[in-house]
Order: structure tokens, then sequence, then C-alpha cells
């Protein structure tokens, strides 16, 4: 592997550019200018040197030993490279550049094609060690440094990436929070970089925009206050939510929709954001990966008072306003009856750690060497350790007793059960997240609730557009019209899947909603809409801008292999077959383990009439994952319509074993089945299809026109009546199913209607 020169840039400072840099901050702001320098934000990336090596690190020990090969790092004394040692020979990366440093320190390393890799081996600022990068990331550490992966939440085994992987590629994934004015510059045609950028680390310009009219205007001596006069963001000007909205750009577990966020800007009109549907959460809410704060502090009851931001408590450097055992002070103005009195609220002695507002309610969990506080500001819940495993308060201090312990004191000293909600809300993320719809109902009325929060509301959203009963659309319907963009976006992706006319009905007026967000999941539910085909201009228009947002926004991210994959959906929808063979094969490219993409590409390449080229996409797609339901399903429809019904059949068949909940599987099983006179078994498939999938017409009609031509007329019109008790049902495929009725009763006249 052979290492290139991948330096940044640095754009010069002429008259016709807009930023100066923040060096030239410090020749009027000094102070601010020494804070912002030595902490945090100021040091999140920085060139790697002697200087640093002997002041900030210790020499590695031993080797660190992955898979067949064995890691150390050399520093110090003219050296500074990651040296490797396998059965191929030896190898040194050089190290160019260091990010982080309040807990972990990672280096950076230049390889082929401009690209900057994330180094396999970290160090632990806090325990003074070195560690294998990647294992880190698979299961947690503790304080102590401790490693202990496992199965992951959805039982799947955890294995460590590659270090090579993309994911640690520094282009790629670090995006814009380690360095000011980032210019990624990919090409997609030849998978390479030319990154740049202004300066390392979060700049003053990040946060006050460019200043270099700003500091024109300054010398030339006019006077002003005011951010228009100055020529310059103060973000003090800023409104509470415009400075979360910035901040919250770097901390948040987001999706970008693009590149260009700018201070005083809405976050939802730059990213998405994930919620509790991930795995990285407990169902509880509480962190299990790495989820850099935002979404647990949408979840903070404080939000609510609305004239709380990121600078209430912190500096625009990262610092906090008061020392970790001064905290209480920022709890002052809503709750002085529990600061001045801690010990009658807490029930701890003054002085302990269970004394101090934060220890309770920002307590701190730790995931690869980091340490993470949580900012939901939530009561400590005991109870839902014990249901879910997840961390609480009391026992990250209370190391020698259980949750039950801790729940019985938390019952005994306060009398409302202020966990009951908690575990409520958890217990049904877990159901829908396990796909267990029994609590349907429940989940439903949660979405429809405006005094919860809205992670809560939009992780049920989420989860509930797996569900096939057709309950749910009436909440999405609902959810689309939600006060929150995160949930109104959420709801327009969810309505992509029922196309009738008030689900098209919403989402024209979401295409033209005031958040970009929104617009972008609304013109992606309307894919398969031709802008021609809207009679009503406003629509049309609305649309159609939408669309241009969307396009605009997988543009840029052309190193994100999920851009790709969406223009691939997008061009299938739209009938260009050709194109969306090329973005699903770059797609692949980007992201070579998403069998997805492949079954993806295979159904373009259906609809081009190139069958031995879908064939072959879903075979490749069964080598990497035998059990996929999703490509037995399609292999199983494309070998049908080829003749092949016994390899049809086994297809489809391991596609149910799989999933039992794929109701057009069990239909078109049926089909197969009756194609090959095998009648009885082919009625029960078409019924569990049916039971699965009660709002599908078609399901329906053929299994009453089995159940008839066996001789079952009372069953056949038992199924059709039981279909037309469904209100939903679209006003076509009602119609339809009442003249078979008619006919039925028709042909049966002692078995009609009363």
């Amino acid at each position: 592997m052979q290492s290139e020169s991948a330096a940044p840039v640095k754009p010069d400072n002429t008259e016709g550019n807009k930023f100066a840099g923040s060096k030239s901050c410090g020749e009027c702001h000094e102070q601010f200018n020494k804070l912002w320098s030595t902490y945090w934000h100021g040091m999140s990336m920085r060139p790697y040197s002697d200087e640093f090596a002997d002041k900030q690190l210790r020499e590695q020990q031993s080797d660190i030993v992955i898979g067949d090969r064995r890691y150390r790092a050399e520093i110090g004394a003219g050296q500074g490279w990651v040296r490797e040692e396998g059965a191929e020979g030896r190898r040194q990366y050089p190290i160019l550049h260091v990010m982080g440093g309040k807990n972990i320190y990672y280096f950076l390393t230049p390889l082929q094609r401009g690209r900057l890799q994330v180094l396999p081996v970290a160090y632990d600022v806090n325990r003074h060690a070195w560690f294998d990068t990647t294992a880190s990331a698979v299961g947690h550490l503790n304080e102590s440094g401790t490693l202990t992966p496992g199965p992951s939440p959805k039982g799947r085994v955890e294995k460590a990436l590659p270090w090579t992987d993309r994911l640690y590629t520094f282009n790629t994934a670090c995006f814009n929070c380690h360095v000011s004015r980032l210019a990624t510059d990919y090409d997609l045609e030849t998978d390479t970089y030319r990154t740049t950028w202004g300066e390392p680390g979060i700049s003053c310009e990040t946060c006050h925009g460019p200043s270099a009219e700003h500091n024109r205007s300054m010398h030339a001596g006019i006077k002003g206050r005011s951010a228009e006069e100055m020529k310059i963001i103060i973000n003090k000007d800023l409104t509470h939510d415009q400075r979360t909205d910035l901040c919250v750009t770097c901390h948040a577990k987001i999706i970008p929709l693009s590149g260009d966020f700018s201070p005083g800007e809405k976050f939802f009109d730059h990213y998405d954001l994930i919620t509790l549907e991930h795995e990285d959460y407990y169902p509880d809410g509480r962190d299990l990966g790495e989820n850099y704060t935002y979404t647990s502090w949408l979840m903070s009851p404080c939000l609510k008072f609305g004239k709380l931001d990121c600078n209430y408590c912190h500096t625009p450097a990262g610092r906090l306003k008061f020392t970790e055992y001064q905290g209480y002070q920022t709890c002052m103005p809503c709750h002085e009856k529990y600061v001045k009195k801690p010990e009658e609220h807490g029930h701890h002695a003054v002085g302990s750690k269970g004394n101090e507002c934060v220890g309770c309610h920002m307590p701190k969990t730790w995931f690869a060497g980091r340490a993470r506080t949580d900012h939901s500001f939530r009561a400590p819940s005991p109870a839902a350790s014990m249901a879910y495993n997840s961390p609480n308060a009391c026992n990250i201090c209370h190391t020698d007793h259980d949750a039950a312990w801790s729940d019985e004191w938390v019952r005994k000293w306060y009398k409302r059960d202020y966990q009951a909600d908690v575990l409520r809300q958890a217990g049904l993320i877990d159901a829908a997240r396990k796909n267990q719809w029994d609590r349907l109902g429940e989940m439903l009325a949660e979405i429809g609730r405006s005094d919860n929060d809205q992670v809560y509301r939009n992780s049920l959203v989420r989860l509930v557009r797996q569900c096939n009963d057709p309950r749910k659309w009436e909440a999405m319907l609902g959810a689309i019209k939600d006060p929150s963009p995160l949930v109104r976006s959420s709801a327009a992706s969810a309505l992509g899947g029922r196309m009738d006319r008030e689900s098209v009905e919403s989402l024209f007026v979401a295409a033209g909603d005031k958040s970009r967000i929104v617009r972008i999941r609304a013109a992606m539910a309307l894919e398969a809409v031709r802008p021609e085909k809207i009679e009503e201009p406003a629509n049309r228009e609305a649309l159609e801008k939408a669309v241009e947002e969307f396009q605009t926004a997988m543009r840029a991210r052309a190193d994100d292999w999920a851009s790709s994959a969406n223009l691939g959906n997008f061009h299938i929808e739209r009938g260009d077959f050709a194109q969306a063979v090329k973005d699903f094969e770059n797609a692949r490219r980007l992201e070579p383990r998403m069998i997805e993409l492949l079954i993806n590409e295979s159904v373009a390449y259906s609809n081009m009439k190139r069958n031995d080229q879908a064939e072959a996409c879903l075979r490749r797609a069964l080598e990497m994952e035998p059990a996929s339901a999703a490509a037995n399903f399609n292999l199983g429809l494309l070998l049908a319509e080829e003749g092949k019904t016994e390899e049809a059949e086994k297809a489809l068949r391991m596609a149910i074993k799989s999933d039992p909940r794929q109701a057009a599987a069990a239909y078109n099983l049926g089909v197969i089945l009756a194609g090959r006179k095998n009648m009885t078994e082919a009625i029960v498939w078409c019924r569990k299809a049916c039971e699965l999938q009660p709002d599908e017409a078609k399901y329906a009609q053929v299994l009453a026109l089995y159940l008839y031509q066996e001789g079952d007329a009372d069953g056949a019109i038992e199924v059709l009546r039981k279909a037309l008790g469904n209100e939903k049902l679209p006003a076509q495929a009602r119609q339809e199913l009442e003249t078979k009725l008619r006919s039925l009763e028709i042909a049966e006249p002692g078995k009609k209607t009363q």
C-alpha cells in the first residue's frame, strides 16, 4: 500500500477571499484567541511533531496484535510512524496529523488516492496507553479501559472493521468536525480525494462566519455594535435554537444533506438525525454506541423550557462555564429549591458525587475510551437497567450493588413513580424493534401525543414503518403535520409506501414544507410520480423544486454510498434503469458489503429485460448472505417469470423462512403452488398473505378465487366480505372486490349478504 501526500493546501488571504483565518482574530481578540487556541475546539486537529510526542505521548511498550498482523507506534527522536509486521513483511505508515485529545488521540496517515486514514493504534490520554482503534468501537470500554465485545442488541456478533475501511477514512467519515472549511474534492469516477482545508481545528470563522470583511471594516475605523455594521456573525444575537443548531452540526449522529451549513441556519435544512430506531441506543434512550449528544439533548425535559442552549453551560471554545463541581450553578434558575438543599432532593451526603446535580442527571459512560455525558438530564432509572441492561447513574457509582438494589432505594425516596413512563416508552421501542406488533395501538397513540418529545415520536414513526398493519397509515398522516420537521420528514418517508390519494396529497404539501429535510424526504417518497402527470400547477412546481433539492443533497456527498443508492432508487422509479444500474454500481464500489445494492441493481436489470444479469446480481447477493429474505424473494420472482417454478418455489420458501412477515412472498408462493396443482397448500399461503397484509385487495381476490375453485363458496364470500370491512381500502380496490363479491352472490344466491 503506497502512501501519497495528503497535506492540505491553505487558501491564500487575498482581497477576494472572504476568510481571513483565526490568526487574524488575535490582533483584537487576544484573550478569546488564547482561550480558543489552547482548548479542544481549537486543537481538534493538529500536525504531528516530535514536540507533540514528547509532551503528550508515552512509548508503546508492546505490539498490538490485530488479526495476523502486529502494530507498534514508533515516536519521538525523529520517529513518527506506525510499524506493521505480517506475512508480507514490514511497512511503516507515517503519522501526519493528530485528531482529538480530550480523552483519545487518533492519528492519520496518507494512503493511496488522497485518503487520510485513521491508524490502527490510538492513544488513551487518561490511561496513558495504546489500544486497537477499531476493536474499541465493537464493545464498550469501561472507565478502567476493559473491552467487553459481544452481541449487539439485535443479537448479531459484532466484529471489528479493518482499519483501512472507509468508515475510518478522514475524508469520508470525519467530515467537517476536526478542520475548518473542508473541501473533500472527491472524484467518484476515479475514487480519488484532493482534500483541502482552511486550517486545522474548529476555527473562529466556523462559528462567526467569514471575517475578512469584518477585519477590513474594523481597520477602517467603522463603529457599530450590530452584526450588520461589524460584518460578522455575533453569536449572542442568535436565537437559542440557532446557537444549538450551530454546535450540533458536529455533536450529533447525523446524515448530512449538504456541505454548506453556515452559522444561523437551521440544522434540519442540512442534516437528518439518527434516533432510537438505531441500535446504538438502548430502548430507554441511553447511549449504547457513539451518539454525540444532540439526540439525548432533544429528549431532555429542560429543552421544553425554551431558554436553554449549548452556550448556557459551555463556552464557544468548548469549556464548561463552571467547574464540574460547580455544575449545580447552571441548574439554579429553575431548580433553586433542589440546588439549595440537594441532600433533601438527592438523599446523598454533602460532598458526595450523588449530592451533585450532574452526578445523577448527567452520568458519564464510556465508549471507545471516550467519556460521554448524558445530556438528556433525566433522573436515574434502575428499573430500565433491570429490563434492558441500560446504564443508570446509581450503579455507575455503586458498582458493588445491582440495579434491583438501586430501584428499591429510589422507590423508597420518591413517592411518584417517575420510572413508569420511561419503562412504558422503552417497552414500546423495544417491541417495535423486534417487530412485536401486539402493542401497535399503543405505539400509534404515542406518535399522536404532542407532550412526547420529538425523538420518541420520530423513533416510533420510523420503527412502525416496517409494520404491515394498515392502522399505521392514519398515524402517519397525522405525523406528517407534526410540529417537528424531524417527525414530518420520517412520516413523509413512511407514506411513500402507500400512494393513495390522501397520502399523495399530504406528500405534495410536504414537498413545499418550510424545512428542507421534509421537502427532500417528500421528493423521495414521490419518486414514482412524474411531474408532467400532475394536474395542479402548485403541486407540480413544489415537487420539481423538491426533486432538485433531493438531487443536490445526494450530490453533496458523492463519496457516501447511500447517496448513490438513493439516486439509483430514484432513477428506477423514474424509469431510467440504465442510470440506476450505474448508481448502484457506484454505491457498491463504495460499500461492497451491502447486499441490498445488488438486489436493487437486479431490479433495474429486470426492468431492462436483462434477466441473466439480474439473476447474476441476486446469486452474488446470496453468496454473501444465503438466508437473505429480500434476495431470495426477488430471485423467486425472477425464476418464476422464466418458468423455473421448482427453483422459484425453493427460493420463496427460503424467503419466508428468513422473514415470516413477507406477505408478498407468501402470496407468490401460493400462486406458484396453485399453478403446480397443489391447491391445498396454495390456499394456506394465500390466506397467510391476507393475514399479513389485509389492505392488499389482490391477495383477497386470489384467495377467494382459489377457495371457490375448490368448492368452498362460503369461504370465498367470507374472505371478500372481510376484506371489504377494511375502511382504508383504496377506492379502485374496493370496487373490484365488490364486483367480485356480487358475482359470487349471484352465483350462490343462498349466500347473499343480509
